[in-house]
């Protein structure tokens, strides 16, 4: 009967419909295009590498706009500076304590390390010196006042916020709120703070020559 030939010719149809999908899904990927006189063979921009760089490279993948960690008095100052200007990255972390002084830490880096710092009306660091580290002060909100201790006597200032202290090792001073609001100061040290030695408020410093400044 001719079914058996419509049958066969169906089959011979599915066979065809199949070899041609195989074909598709087999059919060899076209050869890179030849590289261009004097230029690279995906420079038509037709390759996803030549858009996103060797994903296997990790040179394209580490930034270079970064930059260096400080080492200089300057660029410890700058430092302060641009972290006094991130309100959002330390004024949620204020927090005051009724019975000394709060202090959190908040940056380390090689040689360094930033300290938030909070006072409550009153409250006093005594008169110290930072051993054998140098650093940079600011104060962040509120205002300050700095004692300090020298060869010539006793020298008072204000600290506000915009102005940034400079000291070096061996620097005698104290701070205190003496205002009735609160303050929140942050201070730099290098190499960071391992010792603090207190000082009664008679005593007299060695001969030296004045070690804080001012930084703008």
């Amino acid at each position: 009967m001719r079914m058996i030939r419509i049958r066969k010719r169906n089959r011979d149809r599915s066979k065809l419909a199949l070899h041609g999908l195989r074909a598709a899904t087999t059919r060899p990927v076209a050869p890179a295009p030849a590289a261009r006189p004097g230029g690279h063979p995906w420079a038509d921009g037709l390759s996803d590498v030549s858009i996103a760089g060797d994903p296997l490279a990790f040179p394209h993948l580490a930034r270079t706009d970064l930059p260096a960690h400080p080492t200089t008095v300057a660029e410890y100052a700058r430092l302060v500076r641009e972290i006094a200007a991130d309100r959002d990255r330390w004024e949620p972390l204020v927090q005051y304590d009724a019975l000394t002084r709060w202090y959190a830490r908040l940056e380390t880096g090689p040689g360094y390390e930033v300290w938030l710092l909070s006072w409550l009306p009153g409250q006093s660091s005594g008169f110290h010196d930072h051993g054998t580290s140098s650093g940079v002060m600011t104060v962040v909100r509120g205002e300050l006042v700095e004692r300090s201790l020298t060869h010539t006597g006793e020298d008072s200032r204000d600290l506000r916020p915009g102005g940034r202290r400079v000291f070096s090792p061996g620097y005698l001073h104290e701070v205190v709120n003496a205002s009735l609001e609160p303050a929140v100061s942050i201070h730099l040290y290098t190499p960071g703070l391992t010792e603090m030695n207190q000082y009664g408020g008679a005593v007299v410093p060695e001969q030296h020559p004045q070690t804080s400044a001012e930084a703008h």
